[in-house]
């Protein structure tokens, strides 16, 4: 390891680093407005400039030069201070001061560097250059006058998102970051551009005006719009949510979001159920919490068990989901399902979540999907697929859906009968995933949520045996859930009991009227019109599908407004918090489910959320691992047997629209509208 002096103190710095990493070891900080860690290198903004020796006898850029051993650094000499200023001063030449109005203000790198570096006045009396502003589609809204031109956009666009739609043109002052043909973005990872811009070119068009960074109250959670559970930022005014921003996690989402994560909030506002209904005379009417108890617990009371069913839903948090399981338990029912998609996953963890782990694609050497479109189900972990692609150029092939997933794919085809082949190695990639020291294997929902599910996961399965894909030291085989709930649902064991019904029988059940009570957990993604005559009671916090058809309403609290535990794809266990308070009479979704407990004779045994937690890890030890991936049990499941020709299909088919908040979010539905057009020009 080299040794190099970094302002007289000597350190031992990791070979190949570059002197701007260096001098951060060092805790030695540079500024820079071009250099990002998870972008290529431009070296074009020059404002991290050092003295190095030996070299020439001029400022360097830090971000650029590799350390070299006995080297010495000068970052606070005279000539590197007037060289960070002028280069401070040429910046800021053409960059308008209109700082009050612009909404990078307070967040804003260039502003922060301007009072360390920058002069009180200026040497340049011409005329600014004006530029005129992009159109980016409904995220991003463009402000191009304030450019700097440190590329990051156009390196994030090209190598993180995979979508080559930002470049520049023009040299010098003439130059212009643009989409060439002007159109809105085509990725879902759009709202990290502004994340990344260090000055106010690039900010977000939904949260325009809308708010300064002082006037929020911040709050780190989880989201829970997709599976991965990404690790987020919840910055809130009052009780209304003002906008999401990602929060650090090298193991989960590194620092990127999707545009769902980030802009689907504002459906928070909209479609709120916040008080009790009762349905009279076929229509819903306001009521007390007193009065939906009691119209539940007259129907319920003296009720067979078996005729009871639960479903949970797809963002429920854990303590919900226990709650409701408890509940059912004390009623007699074995009718309870957390998989509204039929997905047939009930076996030993390791045949459900994503072993490997979201940092394990970092390791992997050839890739298979089956049944996924990672773009759409989970664009940041994709967007990781994409890093491993350019990093170590790994073979990747898929059997399903047709999709630009913005990295080469092999496509082996469409169906089951693939798979098949490829298990009884009898095409090409079979060699290449054999001859891999780390295959994975990936499986989405649109593999396994289908009548033959079962017997598509016993392939998959005996396809990792015969690749040695599951070792002590290594797992491949991977399940990429689409929603945050399912994990912990089939951890706490919501599927059904003894002689008990799935999602398919309790609906089939209920059109034939041998269920006549059905709880919905905020589940909106079945076929409501199956109910048939039951009595339907619906607890959420939407006016969805679920509510719609409800005989009974519990208002609950959304995602922002709980303290929850959930367990995302790779079965690492996380904690949302609570960054508001739900509308109304709204509650929280354990507190209900017990409330009703009491009523109907069946108390569960827990008064406080800490209470809770603790009946989670007496469930599943799992849940006393906060933040921590725990290793999932293997061993045999599915059910091998024949299945049908038809191909795999995505488990997404909408990205923009998977749940009731996203259906509620005028943005999403903006987003939607926009790609629309740009396919209808193409």
């Amino acid at each position: 390891m080299p040794k190099v002096k970094i302002d007289g103190v000597e350190i031992e710095v990791p070979a190949g680093i570059t002197v701007l990493q260096a001098c951060e070891l060092a805790g030695v900080e540079i500024p820079r407005f071009c250099y990002h860690e998870r972008l290529s290198i431009a070296g074009n903004c020059r404002m991290c400039l050092v003295e190095v020796k030996p070299g020439p006898p001029k400022p360097q850029a830090s971000c650029a030069l590799p350390v070299a051993d006995k080297q010495e650094i000068f970052t606070k000499t005279p000539v590197v201070q007037k060289a960070r200023n002028g280069v401070m001063e040429f910046l800021l030449i053409n960059h308008p001061l209109d700082c009050p109005i612009c909404d990078q203000g307070g967040e804003c790198d260039l502003q922060d560097q301007a009072m360390a570096y920058g002069f009180d006045r200026s040497r340049y009396h011409e005329n600014k250059r004006a530029v005129p502003d992009k159109e980016l589609g409904p995220l991003v809204k463009t402000s191009m006058n304030r450019c700097i031109h440190c590329t990051r956009c156009i390196r994030f666009a090209t190598e993180v998102a995979g979508v080559e739609e930002l470049g520049a043109t023009g040299r010098g002052e003439s130059m212009e970051v643009t989409t060439y043909v002007e159109h809105a973005l085509s990725t879902e990872l759009a709202g990290n551009l502004v994340d990344l811009c260090p000055v106010g070119a690039l900010t977000s068009k939904p949260y325009a005006f809308e708010a300064r960074s002082w006037e929020l109250t911040k709050t780190e959670s989880i989201d829970v719009l997709d599976g991965l559970g990404s690790n987020i930022r919840i910055d809130t005014r009052g009780a209304q949510v003002m906008r999401v921003l990602p929060r650090l996690n090298d193991d989960v989402n590194e620092e990127w979001i999707s545009d769902k994560t980030r802009h689907a909030i504002d459906g928070l506002r909209h479609q709120r159920l916040d008080r009790p209904y009762v349905r009279k005379a076929g229509k819903l009417i306001e009521a007390t919490w007193d009065e939906a108890f009691g119209a539940i617990t007259t129907k319920l009371k003296g009720m067979d068990g078996a005729k009871i069913a639960a479903i949970a839903g797809d963002q429920c948090d854990a303590e919900s989901m226990v709650a409701l399981k408890d509940l059912m338990t004390a009623l007699g029912s074995p009718n309870i399902d957390c998989r509204q998609d039929g997905a047939k996953l009930d076996g030993p963890r390791g045949s459900y979540i994503f072993n490997a782990g979201v940092h394990g694609i970092d390791s992997a050497d050839a890739i298979l999907l089956i049944g996924s479109n990672p773009r759409t189900e989970s664009p940041v972990l994709n967007a990781r697929i994409r890093k491993r692609y350019l990093h170590g150029r790994c073979a990747i092939a898929s059997i399903g859906p047709v999709a630009d997933l913005t990295y080469p794919v092999e496509r082996l085809g469409a169906g089951p009968a693939t798979l098949r082949e490829l298990t009884d190695g009898k095409l090409g990639f079979f060699e290449k995933l054999k001859a891999a020291k780390n295959p994975l294997i990936i499986v989405g929902m649109g593999a396994v949520a289908r009548e033959d599910g079962a017997a598509v996961l016993a392939m998959a399965r005996e396809l990792a045996e015969k690749l040695n894909a599951v070792r002590e030291d290594w797992n491949g085989f991977a399940v990429l859930h689409t929603t945050a709930a399912r994990v912990g649902g089939l951890d706490l064991g919501l599927v059904p009991g003894e002689g008990g019904r799935d999602v398919a029988g309790i609906l089939a059940g209920c059109e034939k009227g041998e269920i006549g009570a059905v709880y919905l957990l905020a589940a909106d993604e079945i076929d409501t019109k199956r109910l048939g005559k039951a009595f339907v009671i619906y607890q959420g916090h939407h006016g969805d599908a679920g509510a719609h058809r409800a005989d009974v309403i519990l208002p609950g609290a959304a995602y922002t407004e709980k303290p929850g535990t959930y367990v995302n794809t790779e079965g690492r266990v996380q904690l949302g918090r609570r960054a508001g308070y739900p509308p109304g009479d709204a509650r929280e979704d354990w507190a209900i489910l017990r409330a009703l407990s009491e009523r109907l004779g069946k108390t569960l045994s827990y008064d406080t959320l800490a209470q809770v937690r603790s009946r989670l890890v007496s469930v599943n030890k799992v849940f006393a691992a906060i933040d921590q991936q725990v290793p999932g049990a293997w061993g045999p499941f599915g059910k091998a047997g024949t299945t049908t020709d038809a191909a795999f299909v995505s488990a997404v088919a909408n990205f923009y629209m998977t749940c009731p908040i996203s259906r509620a979010s005028r943005t999403m539905a903006d987003c939607m509208a926009s790609r629309a057009h740009l396919m209808a020009a193409e």
